[in-house]
């Protein structure tokens, strides 16, 4: 087998703030009719889809087992089918390691989450803690993003008018992307004059609640060429889960972050990722995480996140050309949003945002508080 994981076609809905109008089987069905209508790819046992990746949550689908919903929008009835049920990101990681390891050769991977059907998307994440010593405290992920970006702001000279630009700018990006969510354009001032959510995150310092889906086919190497002729391929992962409770860590010092870049690196022979990389998507949750990210995948330098927002770095490298997470992802859904936009600009289809001569580009997610698990992909033209 090759040693490179294609991406050979993607398909998505327009990030929304309420499909209440559309069963999440309607927003998958349309990227599933996009990916066979773009690459003509069959469900032949020997030639085809044998296996089908996807993302979902039980909690925001608010059934048990959701994805049995699903498996005949995806073509998955007597196949391989497998649930990614954490952050979408991974999906891609487990693509790669049944298509590099020889077990498959076309895989679709397929996600959804409805935000707006839940009751509330902290009531969910708090789901994730403890049952005895932290859901009682009311501990959710965007608390616990707060106590983090007030360690790191401190640690790295990073300001309320930092994080009001951060917003401002990825506001203007959405506004280019056809798939961003629709969000009014704000100046630093509205943005400063946001209502405290979560001290010291204001309301617009936080991802805005986002329905989506999406749809890959990704296959090997050697069959890339048969379902297109721009392929798009991955060529490193890495991932790391940090400590569990809060207390154990040291939230500011991007330990899993760190871990996953090194790995994805290093697979894909990446030595000085500010001159090797053409292009970086950060799932940022949280305005403040944008130059924490940056730090953890090594374009900042460490305790300088500040800094690196007043030298220009968002703009020197690229970073979130798409609006990034801040602008409107699911929260299972950031990291194959990510990898979405390098494939565009990788595969020269990104429109008013493309990059030019773009060779190499980097997608990051994040889950759970504070950052707690970390992946990180390399993808090339």
């Amino acid at each position: 087998m090759g040693k490179r994981l294609a991406i050979c076609a993607v398909a998505q809905i327009k990030n929304h703030p309420n499909y209440h109008y559309l069963r999440f089987q309607n927003m998958l069905l349309e990227c599933f009719e996009s990916i066979i209508k773009q690459t003509k790819v069959t469900f032949d046992m020997e030639k085809g889809i044998r296996t089908i990746i996807t993302c979902s949550d039980d909690m925001f689908d608010a059934r048990t087992i959701s994805n049995n919903g699903i498996t005949d929008v995806v073509g998955a009835h007597f196949r391989g089918e497998e649930k990614m049920a954490q952050e979408s990101i991974n999906g891609l990681g487990y693509a790669m390691a049944c298509i590099l390891s020889g077990h498959d050769d076309v895989i679709l991977f397929m996600g959804h989450c409805k935000e707006s059907q839940g009751e509330s998307r902290r009531m969910v994440s708090n789901l994730a803690y403890d049952p005895f010593y932290c859901r009682p405290l009311g501990m959710d992920y965007h608390n616990v993003d707060a106590l983090q970006a007030r360690a790191y702001m401190e640690k790295s000279k990073v300001t309320d008018e930092h994080l009001a630009k951060i917003v401002v700018r990825s506001r203007k990006n959405g506004k280019k992307n056809p798939y961003g969510r629709e969000n009014k354009i704000v100046n630093e001032k509205e943005v400063l004059n946001s209502p405290m959510y979560s001290d010291p995150l204001r309301e617009l310092y936080i991802y805005p609640v986002t329905d989506w889906a999406y749809g890959m086919l990704l296959c090997s190497e050697e069959r890339a060429q048969e379902f297109t002729k721009k392929p798009v391929y991955i060529t490193g992962y890495g991932s790391c889960m940090d400590r569990y409770f809060l207390g154990d860590k040291d939230i500011t010092s991007n330990f899993s972050l760190k871990n996953a870049a090194q790995r994805a690196y290093a697979k894909a022979g990446i030595k000085d990722p500010t001159k090797e990389i053409q292009l970086f998507e950060l799932s940022d949750h949280a305005a403040y995480q944008l130059p924490m990210w940056a730090e953890g995948v090594g374009i900042a330098d460490e305790g300088k996140g500040g800094k690196w927002i007043d030298d220009g770095g968002m703009d020197k490298f690229n970073v979130n050309l798409s609006g990034g997470q801040l602008n409107g992802n699911p929260l299972l859904l950031g990291g194959a949003a990510r990898a979405i936009e390098c494939y565009y600009h990788l595969s020269n289809q990104a429109g008013d945002r493309q990059v030019k001569g773009a060779k190499r580009a980097v997608a990051q997610a994040a889950t759970g508080g504070a950052g707690q698990h970390q992946a990180v992909i390399v993808m090339e033209a």
